[in-house]
């Protein structure tokens, strides 16, 4: 769309048009409003070289288009003064009332949340959306119309910029416009932004669309002369329209099935609008006799509104020449909701305030949206739950008794569970749709009856997340999974921390865990067990916050029967082979029959083979405090073969306080060594300072650790024939 120069609008032609809907119109404040917008914003100028305040005044005209309340035209034509010019907040309320310098101040808010920036920053600018949403929705209303007019005139600006805002209006205040109940300003919002992004395409679809109707005539007036005459044959009075759907929306359907233009049946669209509910279902009944209708096309809005009160019935039918045509069947009270949709709410006709009894409360309506995200959602989990919420299309399930659920299509059981409490989603085992089994992942269709089969003692799981549909279902899952996790941590963390105060000759009392979480800066003891046993923070952190000189003061060496702490009562463990892990580094453990726990670092290679089993693994931790050298690691060394060296190797281990326990020779060639060493340590620091040793010493050219995912099931004393080497004679 070209960027065309627009008149200034006198205040007399925008009070024209608000006079035709509203009489009683306050005349005088709308004056003072132009007035003052015009003077604050003398000088300053559009892209385009117009005079800026032609923007305020096309933005209170798109508005005055839908009828709205004079507070509304008066935040459209004041909406960038407190932003751009020197007006300010006090100086508005003093001038108008708080309401309009609330609402004034909400816009410019809005207008500084970069919605398009990083994805962190960006969801918690939508979150802040949100917020200015539930305080008054008309914020939201002033920007929509803001961000209209600014696409209208998009060519005036830098290309990349018009980039920016296209795709920002594309996956924001478009699906937003929809979701508030406004179609058509999403579909010109959609089109504008696609004219920016993708102007060949927009371009291919409009040439097409003239090739069409040189071959076929101006089919729209041939329909809509044909229902007419047929609703008049039924004594139905209803005004009949058409019109081809936008590029955009025509682009997206090719996109969505895979079809080119002319494989593509419904572009054009009719609406019928009946003076009565009753009407409306005769005037359907006409029209399937006329037409055939497509099967599975057919939605009934009127008996199941949208929650933004949204009502119609929707059918497609094969008209002249196979060609299929989508019809909308509504009242006049329906189509003022649909063209509005919440912001009927704020609408006049006839000089009063509009008794629309389809309109939607839109403090409810911003309710029921905020109730399907927590708030303690992160932001990120915030903005993916919105836009699945804004952006999808709804089904209509019910329930064993009749009652309906609205779900998002794609929508699974598991979110049916979920709509309806999150305490009978939290407990599903399974599902039943019209009578049959079916898995929880099942998309559900339009009018399929849904049965939840639940089980005490079940809790979410964490592939529930990737079944999940709706925003409101995967934020009660991440809550849960949240609390299972602290939970577990919680416990862990009490294992952790009993040993700890035991090992300085303490107890871990709820007393002492709560002078602890206030040394520490933390909320409370649980929050200090939860982080210990997260391995956020280190038991010696929890000891020394209560008793710094008792921590200084122990030196002695921990059991080796008390180790690990993780372990059930009398559990007994060993260190797997494959991995041998160290005091000081993380570790997991694995029930093995006949052998306890078995002891693997996190990061072993063997864990492999039991992914499949991952909920019998148990979170383990090392004892924190001094460690025996007793804990036997493998070594791989290339050395030089001259004499001296084996001995001087030898040496350099002992100096380090380690002992070997164990020595094989891997290959023997007439100037090096290969060997695997058997090193008894106290912990993984102790490791590495006699690798780095090794490494210093100049006929040893390579050291490293060495383990063997092979030896995962090989127990202690199989340990020598599965090495498969020779010990030296």
């Amino acid at each position: 769309m070209d960027d065309e120069t627009t008149e200034l609008m006198s205040p007399d032609a925008l009070l024209a048009t608000v006079r035709t809907y509203n009489p009683k119109t306050n005349e005088a404040l709308i004056r003072a409003a132009f007035a003052y917008g015009e003077r604050m914003h003398d000088g300053q100028f559009r892209h385009s070289g117009e005079p800026y305040f032609t923007h305020p005044i096309a933005v209170a005209g798109i508005l005055a288009e839908q009828k709205l309340d004079d507070a509304t035209l008066i935040t459209a034509l004041l909406h960038d003064t407190i932003e751009d010019t020197k007006s300010t907040y006090s100086e508005v309320a003093e001038i108008f009332d708080d309401e309009i310098a609330m609402l004034v101040d909400g816009v410019t808010k809005l207008t500084n949340l970069q919605l398009s920036s990083t994805a962190t920053k960006q969801a918690e600018n939508f979150r802040k959306l949100f917020m200015a949403m539930a305080k008054d929705l008309r914020v939201i209303l002033v920007k929509l119309a803001d961000r209209l007019h600014n696409m209208r005139t998009i060519k005036a600006m830098r290309p990349d910029k018009q980039v920016q805002k296209a795709r920002e209006t594309m996956d924001i205040y478009a699906p937003l416009a929809g979701r508030m109940g406004m179609q058509w300003m999403r579909e010109e919002l959609e089109d504008l932004a696609f004219s920016v992004l993708n102007p060949d395409g927009r371009a291919s679809i409009m040439r097409r669309f003239i090739r069409l109707q040189k071959e076929t005539g101006d089919v729209i007036h041939q329909i809509t002369g044909d229902m007419r005459s047929e609703l008049e044959k039924n004594n139905i009075s209803a005004q009949v329209y058409g019109r081809a759907k936008r590029p955009y929306s025509i682009w997206r359907k090719m996109e969505e099935k895979g079809q080119g233009f002319s494989r593509l049946s419904d572009i054009y669209g009719f609406r019928a609008i009946t003076t009565s509910e009753e009407d409306c279902y005769r005037a359907l009944g006409v029209i399937h006799q006329r037409w055939r209708a497509v099967p599975g096309r057919f939605k009934d809005y009127i008996s199941q509104p949208k929650t933004n009160g949204y009502r119609s019935i929707h059918t497609t039918v094969s008209g002249r020449d196979g060609k299929r045509v989508e019809v909308q069947i509504r009242t006049l009270q329906m189509h003022d909701v649909a063209e509005t949709g919440v912001a009927a709410h704020w609408s006049y006709r006839d000089g009063a305030r509009s008794q629309n009894p389809f309109a939607v409360d839109p403090v409810k309506w911003v309710a029921t949206l905020n109730e399907q995200f927590g708030p303690e959602d992160d932001h990120q989990d915030f903005l993916e739950a919105v836009k699945l919420e804004m952006f999808s299309d709804q089904v209509f399930c019910f329930t064993p008794k009749g009652e309906v659920v609205k779900l998002p299509r794609g929508a699974t059981p598991l979110d049916f569970a979920y709509a309806i409490h999150t305490r009978i989603g939290s407990a599903c085992v399974g599902a039943k749709v019209d009578g049959m089994r079916v898995p929880l992942w099942t998309r559900l269709k339009n009018g399929q009856s849904v049965e939840i089969v639940t089980a005490e003692g079940q809790q979410p799981q964490s592939t529930w997340l990737d079944i999940a549909a709706t925003g409101k279902a995967k934020s009660a899952i991440r809550r849960a999974l949240r609390e299972q996790d602290r939970e577990r941590f919680i416990r862990l963390g009490s294992e952790l921390a009993r040993a700890a105060f035991e090992h300085v000759g303490r107890k871990a009392t709820d007393k002492a865990l709560a002078t602890a979480a206030k040394n520490l800066r933390l909320e409370d003891s649980n929050t200090v067990l939860a982080e210990l046993g997260a391995s956020v923070i280190r038991a010696s952190d929890v000891v020394h916050a209560v008793y710094p000189d008792l921590v200084q003061a122990s030196d002695a060496s921990i059991d080796s029967k008390r180790a690990v702490i993780g372990l059930a009562h009398g559990q007994a463990h060993e260190r797997a082979l494959c991995c041998q892990p160290l005091p000081g580094e993380r570790i997991i453990g694995i029930p093995k029959r006949g052998r306890g726990v078995v002891v693997h670092a996190i990061d072993c290679e063997a864990l492999i083979e039991f992914e499949d089993e991952s909920q019998h693994w148990i979170d383990l931790h090392w004892q924190s405090g001094k460690h025996p050298a007793i804990h036997a690691a493998r070594l791989d060394l290339t050395i030089g073969n001259d004499a001296g060296v084996m001995g001087r190797i030898c040496t350099l281990i002992g100096e380090q306080g380690a002992n070997i326990s164990d020595m094989a020779f891997l290959d023997r060639k007439p100037d090096f060594y290969r060997l695997v060493l058997s090193v008894e340590l106290r912990d993984a620091e102790h490791l590495h300072s006699i690798i780095s040793a090794l490494s210093a010493d100049d006929d040893v050219a390579e050291v490293s650790r060495h383990q063997n995912p092979s030896d995962a099931d090989v127990s202690v004393a199989e340990i020598g024939p599965r090495l498969g080497i020779q010990a030296p004679k």
